[in-house]
């Protein structure tokens, strides 16, 4: 965000923050965009744990089951849009262009967050049941035992979504950012942020759906089978 809004380089910016985690971790790990970033993640894994608890009650399936369905989709992504939305636009006045003064968010930025939000979700949390068997059955016999077709997508879906939220994300922000601003500079900004922005978002997509998506599988699989 402070790259996008010119307020600082994304080199820069990232060692800003490493130097303070460092130095003063307690001022970072305790800030306001700290807690925002817990909320975020916490609320939409204990939505998706919930309704996956759920289902199996319902359907009287192993508790250790897990979804793919419509309603999942619905819930995670009710759960994480309306708390990712709520970060955004607290961070998007936080870091927003340097000297600015902090204004209400657009709706039509409310609405490119939310289709990104969308898109991460269903590639977090839908597809990789949906891609787990496709991937296991290409894989040989040596690899399978190292790795699953359900681990390996939750690594790529959420990191490869990116490529085509990260436009829209982008775009969100320049609204806020530029209100002013035509089609043609809007698109300048975009094509000139894609790849920077899309390998730092896959930077922190990855830690937070991909490492976290497994985390949590196994975890609550563990969890469940004690309880069974």
């Amino acid at each position: 965000m402070e790259n996008a809004s010119g307020r600082n380089s994304l080199s820069n910016s990232i060692r800003s923050s490493l130097r303070t985690l460092l130095l003063r971790p307690q001022s970072l790990l305790l800030s306001k965009p700290c807690a925002l970033v817990f909320a975020l993640y916490s609320g939409t894994y204990m939505t998706a744990n919930s309704l996956d608890t759920l289902a199996s009650t319902v359907s009287n399936r192993p508790a250790a089951s897990i979804t793919a369905g419509p309603s999942k989709f619905a819930a995670s992504s009710a759960a994480n849009v309306g708390l990712c939305v709520y970060k955004d636009q607290v961070f998007v006045r936080m870091f927003g262009p340097p000297g600015a003064v902090p204004r209400p968010v657009p709706l039509p930025s409310y609405v490119l967050f939310t289709l990104r939000d969308c898109l991460t979700i269903f590639a977090s949390f839908n597809l990789p049941p949906l891609l787990a068997p496709w991937i296991d059955s290409r894989l040989s016999d040596t690899l399978r035992r190292h790795v699953s077709g359900l681990t390996t997508a939750q690594f790529i879906a959420p990191a490869s979504v990116q490529l085509f939220s990260t436009p829209i994300h982008l775009l969100g922000l320049d609204m806020y950012n530029r209100p002013g601003g035509t089609f043609r500079q809007r698109w300048e900004v975009v094509r000139s942020n894609w790849l920077v922005s899309t390998a730092a978002r896959m930077c922190r997509i990855i830690p937070a759906f991909g490492v976290g998506g497994v985390v949590n599988l196994k975890m609550r699989r563990h969890l469940m089978e004690k309880l069974e």
